[in-house]
């Protein structure tokens, strides 16, 4: 996400670029395709208000900057309620078609295993770093650890779901449209359904990591360990019952729901929200099939867990997202500490930015700490406590407080002024 979004904006200010990409040559435990941009985790940019959100301000200030990503986001969204789902193969096919087709965009299929000691380099290497680079960048940060890890939720055919048991709604029927209000299979559970349910997944084989490996983003936590938090955590996390109504039943309030996203533009795929897992694959059946409606279930994709790399960027990285020992090195995406599909292409559209304002001699501030990528940029250029430092989704604890005197007092009234000002900020950085 970052490095084609990094390649479009620098080519787009008119930079030469040189995008390097190691798949199909080297393959990732979690990627299918040579595409860039590919999804692996989920296919959703989550929430697309905004207003009330911080990731749809982002989505917002994104649009304004003609970023890539959300262009192609947007020729291939799926109906998902609130929130920006994609048709992921389309939508990687229409990054990788755009980055190609520019005049100023060449494309080397390698791998690269050393940071490069010479030349403007953007390094936006994603989830899944190449174990020789990490190890080049891990000599050269002098870190004692880069990794932490993520986890991939299941994908289920639609036809194989019994929808005697689902109903099709989005949460509080959210969506401008019909198929927008009824996005998502909804699987009902009653509590001794749910209390099975969570005894069978803690009981269930999992994969093992060696002692000081098991450090997870807790935006993306496997569903077990979130299970291991206590019985109740799943049923206020993503399998909570509310805003839903079981069209099969609607007098009856369901325990517990699952719910199921759409992952193509055919509706023939849904993947299991939230229900990232390290569970073996064996496993992984036979729990999820005790869910109602999936007891038929045929899987095109089960879950799995994967490595992350992130550098510890407030001790790394200067304000203009360059490595203090080399700045001819600039980081970018989710290696620098930054968490989602969305923040990790933001964090790639600004050192695009920066970087061919850089080459054509000019400087280029990073964007106003009051914006949502100003805030990121900030977060993790200095903002965060460089000892505790984890991956981070955008919110708005990161933006600095609105004034109290402004005589807004309810959240609402509070995330709008947040919205509001970031736009007014963000657009005059654009200008």
């Amino acid at each position: 996400m970052a490095g084609s979004e990094a390649a479009w904006q620098a080519a787009t200010a008119g930079v030469p670029v040189v995008l390097h990409e190691m798949r199909p040559q080297v393959k990732t435990f979690a990627h299918r395709t040579g595409d860039f941009a590919e999804m692996v985790c989920s296919n959703s940019f989550r929430s697309d208000d905004d207003e009330q959100n911080a990731v749809g301000l982002l989505h917002w200030e994104m649009r304004a900057a003609k970023a890539l990503i959300l262009q192609a986001a947007e020729a291939h969204r799926l109906p998902a309620g609130g929130a920006l789902a994609v048709d992921r193969d389309p939508f990687a096919a229409h990054v990788t078609e755009k980055l190609k087709s520019h005049p100023l965009i060449s494309v080397s299929y390698e791998e690269v295993t050393e940071l490069p000691s010479t030349g403007h380099w953007i390094v936006a290497t994603g989830p899944l770093t190449s174990t020789a680079l990490a190890e080049s960048i891990r000599r050269e940060t002098h870190a004692e650890a880069l990794a932490f890890f993520d986890a991939i939720a299941p994908i289920v055919y639609a036809d194989s779901v019994d929808m005697s048991v689902a109903w099709m709604q989005s949460r509080y029927d959210k969506g401008e449209t019909v198929e927008e209000q009824t996005a998502y299979m909804n699987c009902p559970m009653t509590k001794a359904q749910y209390d099975a349910f969570i005894a069978a997944l803690l009981a269930a084989e999992k994969t093992e990591f060696h002692e000081g490996e098991t450090a997870y983003f807790d935006g993306c936590l496997p569903i077990e360990v979130m299970a291991e938090r206590g019985p109740e955590t799943l049923r206020h996390g993503p399998m909570k019952p509310v805003g839903l109504t079981n069209a099969h039943d609607p007098q009856v309030k369901p325990h517990a729901v699952v719910q199921l996203r759409r992952d193509n533009k055919l509706g023939t795929l849904y993947n299991i929200v939230g229900f990232q897992t390290k569970m073996k694959y064996g496993a992984q059946t036979s729990v999820f099939k005790m869910i109602p409606g999936l007891e038929n279930a045929s899987f095109a994709r089960l879950g799995g867990i994967h490595r992350n790399t992130f550098i510890n960027s407030p001790t790394l990285l200067d304000a203009q997202m360059r490595l203090r020992r080399r700045p001819n090195i600039r980081f970018a995406g989710q290696i620098t500490g930054v968490e989602g599909y969305v923040e990790s292409a933001a964090m790639g559209l600004v050192a695009g930015r920066m970087a061919a304002a850089e080459l054509q001699g000019r400087h280029l501030p990073p964007p106003p700490p009051e914006t949502a990528m100003g805030a990121l940029i900030t977060h993790i250029t200095g903002g965060a406590e460089a000892k505790t430092f984890q991956p981070m989704n955008v919110n708005f604890g990161l933006f600095p407080p609105i004034d109290a005197k402004s005589g807004r007092r309810g959240r609402k009234d509070r995330y709008k002024a947040y919205t509001d000002r970031a736009k007014a900020a963000f657009t005059a950085w654009l200008s």
